[in-house]
Order: structure tokens, then C-alpha cells, then sequence
């Protein structure tokens, strides 16, 4: 904020501001059916022409403790473990080549734009909008049913993404304050990652067993929420990547969901966090947006509108070429290494367009971006609005461009799968509605429950058998009177028929998540209040 600290009255209004923004925003963007970034970012900037809304500079260090560790975590929390590891080679070339190259690339062409700032922040404005936003490609694969291989690269690549980007970040950033050797560079890197690895870890351990001993729903959600912190600031504390320690934190305690929540927690759970990610990844683009009025201030004393419109075009033409180069040369040569990774040949021009053109920028590059230091050696960083303003038009561009045509580009490719991803989920719920009819059956031949609540019980099970069968989506149970235990047994036999259906590989993890989170509602509606 300039002027100071900001009164209480002028607080308030910026939030008052930013919450009709992404309220608004979000209508607009439903009933237009464009990316919500684009009109959060055109808002906020509309709402940083009234008079009455405060000037915005959003600080560096609040971007960094408020808003990465949730965002970072929640990405690598919703990762698939047996379709990671299948796919780990194609999703370990391009999250780690793809962006180390994009680094220095788009470094080089930033370096040539602004000879001025040196490499250090060229490479740090780079490593801002090298990671990919997975949600933006899988929300359209998802959408078109396009094969879930594509989705699970794109999803690998972009969690293990956001820890390289975000270190190589950290490290350009230091440089800039105090340069390195290369020999520094080396021995600072490995420090960085190995201490920030290994502290994820003991997090990650002590974490899952506390959680385990907590029956409340409500404490538990809020250990979901204090987890990430408690990842990322002690690291930084330490002088190690917070971002990676966050990102193994996540990535161990997502691959071992059972046991660490329980099933009406997690329904509950669920429904936090999507309100959780929704909410700061909208207020940045809104904060973004509000702070435009500042940063273009500062665009018209220092560039013509010509040079910025020529430096804009030069980098997102970077960006996407340096990633379509990768995916289209690069990734062919996986198929000479060993592994199950070799099917990922399959249809390979058609898959790889797709995941090469499915590299949109999103939230995460943006909160980077914002968090290119103020000064440098105590003198001001007279270029940072300038990279600020770039890194939205990377993020604003690939969202439009690549977002709004990608499905056109999956109908074109004959990838269009629906149909068949329908079938197959409706074949899991059938299996595992099964399941839990199996076991009621057992219990009720053996005595141990009454014959009113067994056919109660049963005819549920058969009228979700037959609902299934013909269409997605679950019954309202309603009310019925059971033991808890009873309950319990059913659950457990439709969950590990789920479990079992998955580690058969008979469906992927999106189905299996889609399933889990309809038998969590159900034994929350059943939850004793």
C-alpha cells in the first residue's frame, strides 16, 4: 500500500472490494464459459478505478506465507499414486527437462529483452512462469473424457513442476542479492533440495500418526490446514526449499488417505479445501488486477506500448514453443528406456500435441511473480513491475489461448472418450454397490442384525444397484435406523471392493476418488450428530 500503513476503513474496503470481484467474477466467468482468472484479473483492475478502492502493492513475503503453501500442498495432496508411478519416466523428463529448459530459455529471451537486470532476476522471472497449472488442461480433459494417461502426466508434471520452478526461484533470487559460482550454485542446490526432501519427510511421518489418534472432524481439517505451514516455514527457517518439504508432505499423505481422515471428515474435508483454493487463487488474479493501476504507472514512464506488446508476444511464444519442442522432439526418445512406460507411445504425435499444448500458466506462476523482490542491494528493482506485467500476459495468454482450445483440439484429434469413462465408473459403483449387498447378506444369514433393518438395508442396495445401472449419481437414503457398527461393516466392504477394483488397475484414481467421495456422504448423512 503507499502512504504508510492503511487505515482500518481503507482495509476494509479492499476486501469488500476483492470479495464482490471474485463473487461477480465468478457468475460472469459461469455464463461465459471462460477461465475465471481472466475476469477476476479485468475486474480487479475495474475496481482499482474507483476512486474509494485503495492503491495496491501486494508484499513479496504475504504472497509467500499466505498463499503457496495451500496452493503447492493441495496440488500435491490430489496426486494419483499407481498412475504416477506407471507413467514416472515421460512425467520425470518433462517435469524436470521440460521446465529446466523453459528456465533457461525463456531467461535468455528475457535477458535479451532487459539487458539491464542481469541473469540472475531473468532467470527468476523465467522460473516464475515455467510451472505449468494442471487444473485449467485436466478440467477439460476430464470434461471430453479424453484418456486418462494425458490427465495423469499433465498432473504429475505440473506437481513435481512446481518444486523445481520454485527452487530454481529461490536460488535465482538469492543470486541476486549475493551472486554465486557455479561451484556455489551446485553445493546451495544440493542443500536446498536434500534438506528440504528430508524435513518434508519427518513432517510427513509425524503428521500422518497424530492424525490417526484424531477422531474430530473439525480437528482434522484443521490439521489439513496448519499442515502446510508447518511444512514450509520451519524450511525456510532451516535456509531449505519449503516448497519441496510442502510438496512431499503432501504427496506422502495423499497417497495414504485412509486412516488419516475419516470418511465424513473427508467429504468435509473436501468441500474446505475446494472453497480454500478457490478463494486464494481468486484473490490473486483480483489482487492482480487491483494492482495493475500501480504497475502500468510505472510501464508508461519506463516502455512504449510497442516495446510491451513486442515483449509480451516474444515470451508467450517462448513459452509455448519451448514446451510443444520438448513434448514433440523429446519425449519420443523415451520409448529406447526400459519400463512400463513404453505404451505412453501409443497414438504419439496425437497424445503428445495435447500434452504439449495443455501447459497453461496459472495461479502458482502468478504468486511467484509477485514475489520478485522490491529491492536489490538496497536499491529499488526498477524493472520488477515490468516482469510482473509479463507474467500476467504469459498466464492471461496461455489461459485464453490454450485453454479455450483445447477441447476443440481433442474433438479434432478423435481423443473424445466420454462415453466410455461413463461406463466405466458406472461399472465400479455397480461392483461396489455389490460389494455392500454381499456383506449385508452375510450378516444377515449369520444373525448379526435384525431382519427389519436387513431388508431395509437391502432394498437401498438394490434400488442404488438399479439407479447406477442406468445413470450416474447415488440415492438419497434418508434416515434409517442401524447400529453404527452395522453401518460400518457395509462401508467396509464397499471400500475395500473399491480398493480392490483400483489395485486390479479395473479404474483409475479419478474414479476411484469420484466413488470414495459418494460413500463418505453417505456415512455422513448416517454420522450421528
Amino acid at each position: 500500500m503507499h502512504g504508510g500503513r492503511v487505515g482500518e476503513e481503507a482495509l476494509f474496503i479492499l476486501a469488500l472490494a476483492i470479495a464482490v470481484v471474485m463473487v461477480v467474477g465468478r457468475a460472469v466467468a459461469s455464463r461465459l464459459d471462460v477461465p475465471e482468472a481472466i475476469v477476476m484479473v479485468a475486474g480487479g483492475g475495474l475496481a482499482s478505478l474507483v476512486p474509494q478502492v485503495p492503491d495496491f502493492d501486494l508484499p513479496p513475503g504475504l504472497v509467500l506465507l499466505l498463499f503457496l503453501p495451500p496452493l503447492v500442498y493441495n496440488a500435491a495432496f490430489l496426486s494419483a499414486p499407481r498412475e504416477t508411478r506407471e507413467n514416472v519416466v515421460p512425467i520425470t523428463a518433462l517435469a524436470f527437462g521440460a521446465t529446466v529448459v523453459t528456465v533457461l530459455g525463456v531467461g535468455a529471451v528475457t535477458r535479451l529483452l532487459l539487458p539491464g537486470i542481469g541473469w540472475a532476476a531473468a532467470l527468476a522471472f523465467a522460473a516464475a512462469v515455467a510451472p505449468t497449472d494442471a487444473v485449467a488442461a485436466t478440467s477439460v480433459l476430464g470434461r471430453m473424457g479424453a484418456p486418462q494417461r494425458i490427465s495423469t502426466i499433465i498432473e504429475g508434471e505440473s506437481l513435481i513442476n512446481d518444486g523445481v520452478a520454485l527452487t530454481a526461484f529461490g536460488l535465482a533470487v538469492e543470486a541476486m542479492a549475493h551472486p554465486y559460482t557455479l561451484g556455489q550454485g551446485a553445493v546451495r542446490l544440493a542443500e536446498v533440495v536434500v534438506g528440504g526432501v528430508g524435513y518434508g519427510l519427518v513432517v510427513a511421518v509425524v503428521i500422518g500418526r497424530v492424525r490417526r489418534f484424531v477422531d474430530d472432524p473439525a480437528i482434522q481439517i484443521l490439521i489439513t490446514l496448519i499442515t502446510p505451514y508447518a511444512a514450509y516455514i520451519p524450511a525456510n527457517q532451516l535456509h531449505v526449499s519449503g516448497v519441496l518439504a510442502t510438496v512431499v508432505v503432501g504427496v506422502y499423505l495423499g497417497t495414504r488417505t485412509e486412516g488419516m481422515l475419516q470418511p465424513a471428515s473427508r467429504a468435509a474435508g473436501t468441500m474446505f479445501w475446494r472453497t480454500l483454493v478457490f478463494l486464494l487463487e481468486s484473490a490473486l488474479f483480483v489482487l492482480l488486477g487491483l494492482e495493475l493501476r500501480s504497475v502500468v504507472g510505472h510501464l508508461s514512464d519506463a516502455h512504449s506500448i510497442l516495446w510491451l506488446a513486442g515483449a509480451a508476444a516474444a515470451l508467450v511464444a517462448a513459452v509455448i514453443a519451448i514446451r510443444m519442442a520438448w513434448e514433440l522432439a523429446v519425449s519420443p526418445l523415451l520409448r529406447f528406456l526400459p519400463g512400463r512406460h513404453s505404451g505412453y507411445i501409443r497414438n504419439p504425435w496425437r497424445q503428445r500435441l495435447v500434452i504439449g499444448w495443455g501447459g497453461m500458466r496459472g495461479a502458482l506462476s502468478l504468486a511467484i511473480a509477485l514475489t520478485l523482490p522490491l529491492t536489490i542491494g538496497g536499491r529499488p528493482f526498477a524493472e520488477r513491475p515490468t516482469l510482473i506485467f509479463l507474467a500476467a500476459v504469459v498466464v492471461v495468454a496461455t489461459l485464453i489461448g490454450e485453454g479455450l482450445t483445447l477441447a476443440p483440439m481433442l474433438r479434432g484429434l478423435g481423443l473424445v472418450q466420454g462415453e466410455e469413462h461413463r461406463q466405466r465408473e458406472v461399472r465400479a459403483r455397480a461392483k461396489v454397490t455389490e460389494a455392500g449387498l454381499a456383506r449385508l447378506y452375510e450378516m444377515a444369514e449369520a444373525g448379526e442384525v435384525d431382519e427389519d433393518t436387513a431388508n431395509v438395508y437391502r432394498q437401498l442396495f438394490e434400488l442404488r444397484l438399479d439407479r447406477v445401472r442406468a445413470a450416474l449419481g447415488d440415492t438419497d437414503d434418508g434416515h434409517v435406523p442401524a447400529t453404527g457398527a452395522f453401518r460400518a461393516e457395509l462401508a467396509r466392504a464397499q471400500r475395500d471392493k473399491l480398493a480392490e477394483l483400483y489395485r486390479d488397475r479395473k479404474i483409475n484414481d479419478e474414479i476411484r476418488r469420484s466413488i470414495a467421495r459418494s460413500l463418505d456422504m453417505q456415512e455422513g448423512r448416517h454420522r450421528p450428530i
